[in-house]
């Protein structure tokens, strides 16, 4: 069985390798759709398609995960065409797995089994935890892997993150 999630995996971090990982257990194969594919150098989405999949690469061969499959996802921005826009883009997959309220609706309205993701410390691993802490700074390394701490590193995604919060005070009148 072929199991679907989509993420924007900006940055990728130990919740979403908790939720592949169980994906990954439950499933013969995994399609990770990689959201929000077109947009980058932003605070919401800073890193690059190609950064989020390098990234994630290096944390599933850390993990020995070999039955999880990448797949850059562009948005569309028309909610009543998403799920077809996903199907025509992805190989066949027979569930979606998403705690995202909306993405759940689509896809069971389209006819999908829809289930709910494992979470690791949901709390405080997200995404936008990360940003906050890579503008303000502050240490996120604790939620990310070994592996994607030093692709971010590499790419100084904190720095970058820095300077696109800055980046609105630059050329004010």
């Amino acid at each position: 069985m072929r199991a679907l999630l989509v993420g924007r995996f900006q940055p990728p971090h130990r919740g979403h390798l908790h939720a592949i990982r169980q994906a990954a257990r439950g499933h013969e194969t995994v399609l990770v759709g990689v959201g929000s594919a077109q947009h980058s150098h932003t605070l919401d989405n800073p890193l690059t398609v190609g950064e989020r999949v390098e990234l994630l690469t290096a944390a599933l061969a850390e993990a020995r995960l070999t039955n999880v499959h990448l797949y850059p996802l562009p948005d569309l921005h028309h909610h009543d065409r998403w799920v077809e826009h996903v199907r025509t883009l992805l190989p066949a997959f027979d569930v979606v797995l998403t705690n995202n309220p909306l993405t759940r609706r689509l896809f069971r309205e389209a006819g999908f089994r829809v289930r709910r993701v494992a979470l690791w410390r949901p709390d405080v691993c997200k995404g936008t935890e990360i940003r906050r802490r890579w503008a303000a700074g502050e240490d996120a390394t604790g939620l990310l892997t070994a592996a994607v701490r030093r692709g971010v590193e590499r790419i100084e995604a904190p720095q970058r993150v820095r300077l696109l919060r800055e980046a609105p005070r630059v050329g004010r009148a």
